[in-house]
């Protein structure tokens, strides 16, 4: 069969499709979401993602930050924060404008493996489910997002979640317990084990499997909508943003419950949770049901930020990388 000839956004030149390589060799788009017959090299990838992620944490922790505190505060009778401005004003004058990004080392330093680790399981499983034309279906990038999340939130998310969470709560108290990243590592092992950084390994594993399935088929149902019958179309980097966004919004709506539930079975206070079903049962018992979509705003402010950030940045970086890195697919 005649091979045949695919072109888009992040490839250098025209490309050959090549035929399935075996495990090893996984050719699928990189991009996330992709819907044509793309093809990146996944060192790319890796890089570009890993890249992305770090600027756009700079960017958008702030409102991480936030939402953390809201949905740490489950004090029902008398709350600390009255709302999302009175929390950045507590906060700030409290710790000053730096206490705004207390637990951004733990992302970053995760940006790189979490990259890594996402962007070549999905290219893993995706090259498997790519039809004779090179084009992954809305419900098979589903599938594909699934298992890359599930795989993130074992390897890479759940222990830096913990860091995260713990820093974060930290602040509402009186003593700040760890002086920094390693140092809060090593204070956390020390008290509570290995164990001790995989709190809410269960609740994890749902929010980023749900969070990247529900992205992924987002993205790879508008972009297959926007090209239709030719994968080559470009897609501008307003309209990836925008994708992006819907994207993201779209996963916050879909399993904000499941990081409430996250939240609390990794902060300071996990102990007092038998399970991730009693922790549950304990939200929904003392706190009612809105309780689940605590810090739904700003988290829905700040993942649509990101997701518009980093898919623009990493075809941005990726058409960079293909200037200076060539490849032969």
């Amino acid at each position: 069969m005649r091979p045949e000839v695919l072109r888009g956004p992040g490839t250098l030149g025209q490309v050959p499709a090549l035929p399935h390589l075996g495990p090893g060799l996984g050719l699928a788009a990189a991009a996330p979401g992709s819907g044509g017959g793309k093809i990146t090299h996944p060192g790319k990838a890796i890089l570009a993602g890993g890249i992305a992620g770090g600027i756009e944490i700079c960017i958008s922790f702030p409102t991480e930050y936030i939402k953390t505190q809201l949905q740490l505060d489950e004090r029902a009778k008398q709350p600390r924060y009255t709302s999302i401005l009175h929390c950045v004003k507590l906060t700030i004058q409290e710790h000053g404008f730096r206490g705004l990004y207390r637990g951004l080392s733990s992302l970053l330093y995760g940006s790189i493996p979490k990259s890594a680790v996402r962007f070549g399981m999905f290219e893993f499983l995706s090259n498997r489910f790519r039809d004779a034309d090179g084009k992954l279906s809305n419900r098979k990038s589903f599938l594909c997002g699934l298992g890359a999340g599930a795989t993130e939130a074992v390897v890479i998310v759940c222990p830096l979640e913990t860091i995260k969470v713990k820093f974060i709560h930290n602040q509402t108290f009186g003593e700040i317990k760890y002086q920094g990243f390693f140092h809060g590592i090593r204070e956390i092992v020390r008290v509570q084990g290995v164990q001790g950084i995989y709190r809410g390994l269960t609740a994890t594993i749902i929010k980023q499997g749900s969070n990247q399935a529900i992205r992924f088929f987002t993205m790879t149902s508008l972009r297959n909508w926007y090209q239709g019958d030719n994968p080559q179309k470009k897609i501008n980097p307003f309209i990836t943003a925008t994708f992006g966004m819907t994207a993201g919004a779209a996963s916050v709506f879909g399993n904000t419950p499941v990081d409430v539930v996250k939240t609390r079975m990794q902060s300071l206070e996990a102990n007092k949770y038998k399970s991730t079903i009693d922790c549950i049962s304990q939200i929904y018992k003392n706190e009612g049901l809105l309780a689940f979509y605590k810090g739904t705003i700003p988290r829905l402010s700040r993942v649509c930020l990101d997701m518009a950030v980093v898919f623009v940045l990493y075809e941005e970086i990726m058409k960079f990388l293909n200037l200076i890195w060539v490849t032969n697919w």
